[in-house]
């Protein structure tokens, strides 16, 4: 007659739990502290889900493995983990005026989730080694982004010129962000007039991302109702 508890001794399994308290607690107050939507209630217990899943991966079926032909195979679990986290990830994404928020904080609850699978897998070291690099990254990277970006010989700049009057400038905004450039800063000077008498308004755009600036110059250069467009200090693109 089969018992049925899975394992004798089950209090020796509190530790690994204990230890992914601790570490994805500590993740969470990191978070809490800058006031993300997931803060330390929500990362302790996406560790401590993760650490229970991998203690019931391992050790949950001991009682059945010597009955029959059954095999026991302890990544069955750890993988649904793995995929199942992605949508607790997905749901603190969200995208406000062409600007995606939230990765960050969806990344820091993938990685308590494997800090509380390492405790669960009985791998304390790697647990707490990854709980030191989010820190590092969580902490020392901004400040290391700011630095890089100040230093920076000049910031991704546009200067167009276009007719006044048609909705130039909201088209031209729109193409930006839609190429994947935050625009940062706008300066619209309009007081010169072309002897038609149309008003021509010159237009400064301090951008911020990643891409080819003179691609983008070109694209806008060619939009209705824009007279000139230049990435930078380059010449402009007629």
């Amino acid at each position: 007659m089969h018992t049925v508890w899975s394992m004798g001794a089950q209090w020796t399994l509190l530790p690994p739990l204990l230890l992914a308290v601790v570490l994805t607690g500590a993740i969470g107050l990191e978070r809490e502290a800058g006031a993300k939507s997931a803060g330390l209630r929500t990362h302790t217990l996406v560790g401590v889900g993760a650490a229970v899943f991998m203690l019931v991966s391992k050790y949950g079926f001991a009682d059945l493995l010597g009955v029959g032909q059954v095999t026991l195979d302890p990544s069955r679990i750890a993988a649904q983990v793995v995929s199942g986290i992605g949508f607790i990830g997905g749901g603190l994404i969200f995208v406000r005026q062409d600007v995606v928020r939230g990765l960050t904080t969806a990344a820091t609850v993938w990685v308590a989730a494997a800090v509380g699978m390492a405790c669960g897998a009985g791998l304390p070291l790697l647990g707490i080694g990854a709980t030191v690099v989010h820190f590092v990254v969580a902490r020392g990277f901004p400040p290391l982004a700011r630095t890089i970006r100040r230093l920076r010989r000049e910031p991704p700049v546009l200067h167009l010129s276009y007719v006044d009057g048609r909705g130039v400038l909201r088209t031209v905004l729109s193409v930006c962000t839609e190429r994947g450039w935050s625009v940062q800063h706008v300066e619209v000077d309009r007081a010169s007039t072309t002897n038609e008498g149309q008003r021509v308004a010159a237009v400064t755009l301090l951008l911020e991302g990643r891409g080819e600036l003179s691609g983008l110059a070109g694209e806008l250069a060619e939009l209705p109702g824009v007279r000139s467009a230049a990435a930078g200090h380059e010449d402009a693109v007629e």
